[in-house]
């Protein structure tokens, strides 16, 4: 079974998903926020058992603005997708995908189109590392 990833965003949502077993993560892409192309992933992925949304706390893991943002998106997923849908805490997860890109060299015009999902990819890794655990 697979778990579906998504780093929310007002303009952008970055959407990675797991192998089968579990254990790796592939970014998916960036999709405008709209449910219906989450839906659309969904069912090119048969196999989504979990959706985990990134959810970007304060500093001191405090429910923010962009944070509060984020959980009404869950909530109109919640609505929409009848599968189970938690959050995780993705403190600096943008913060260290654009390190990595910057480090591979991609100039910010390159790393807007891929930012996202590669955001994703690491909200994913950290959930999957945790639940293999």
């Amino acid at each position: 079974m697979r778990i579906l990833a998504i780093d929310y965003g007002e303009k952008r949502v970055g959407v990675a998903v797991s192998d089968p077993l579990g254990f790796t993560a592939q970014p998916v892409g960036t999709i405008g926020p709209n449910i219906e192309e989450i839906k659309k992933i969904i069912e090119r992925y048969e196999e989504v058992s979990e959706i985990v949304v990134g959810l970007p706390k304060t500093m001191r893991g405090e429910i923010g603005p962009r944070a509060q943002k984020t959980l009404e998106f869950v909530d109109l997923l919640k609505k929409e997708i009848n599968i189970p849908i938690v959050t995780w805490d993705e403190r600096l997860t943008t913060s260290d995908a654009r390190r990595t890109l910057h480090e591979a060299g991609l100039n910010e015009k390159k790393q807007r189109k891929v930012i996202d999902q590669l955001a994703a990819v690491l909200i994913l890794e950290g959930y999957l590392q945790r639940k293999n655990k």
